[in-house]
């Protein structure tokens, strides 16, 4: 694991690398609006998916960086996960990712940074009780291959509420930040378990393709 601070529009950002000896696709992700990169879905992400030939790169965004305990407004966010993706030198492919408010950044940046691909974490498809204040117009303007891994009880998107032919993976019983009660059919390590398997899956199908060996 390395780190390094890289300059963005809006202040210093902090990227943390968890290389793959042999990468077969680079996944860059950035953070929710109220939290950092240490959430227990991205470092499962960053943990094991090296393993499996892919380099992941967490984006801490500048106002975490600051020491703000609340995001910025969205373009400052895009600004950063630009600029991070900048940074990056890699001759795989670079899939763009995140989760909640980061999911959504990605979606908006994918296109343009030529991404392979769209990762969203508890995508925010609107705000919690508000379905009207839908953001879907942002997810489907990623135009790359995206998968979303959502909660089955997200307030912020139940996976029903998403069209049909979003490539969607389902958390049982899990929340808008993946926990799970106590009572639930799956444990926590599960639900990252899941997260992992279907992001694995869904990079070698997707992205990776005939890159890997067999």
């Amino acid at each position: 694991m390395t780190e390094r601070r890289i300059d963005t529009p809006h202040g210093e950002a902090r990227l943390v690398t968890a290389r793959a000896r042999s990468p077969y696709a680079t996944l860059l992700l950035s953070h929710g609006a109220g939290v950092g990169i240490d959430t227990a879905d991205l470092e499962a992400l960053a943990k094991h998916l090296p393993h499996n030939g892919i380099t992941v790169v967490r984006l801490e965004q500048p106002w975490r960086v600051a020491g703000k305990k609340v995001a910025t407004p969205p373009p400052t966010l895009d600004a950063g996960l630009t600029a991070a993706a900048q940074q990056l030198r890699s001759k795989s492919p670079l899939v763009i990712g995140g989760r909640s408010a980061g999911a959504r950044s990605a979606a908006r940046c994918a296109h343009d940074l030529g991404a392979a691909g769209c990762l969203a974490l508890a995508f925010p498809l609107h705000p919690p009780g508000k379905p009207e204040k839908s953001r879907l117009h942002e997810l489907r303007g990623a135009r790359v291959p995206t998968l979303v891994i959502q909660g089955e009880k997200d307030t912020m998107g139940r996976p029903d509420e998403f069209p049909q032919e979003t490539d969607l993976a389902v958390v049982p019983a899990a929340d808008h930040s993946f926990k799970v009660a106590k009572s639930a059919p799956v444990s926590q390590q599960d639900v990252l378990e899941i997260i992992v398997e279907s992001t694995l899956e869904w990079l070698t199908r997707e992205i990776v393709g005939n890159e890997r060996p067999a």
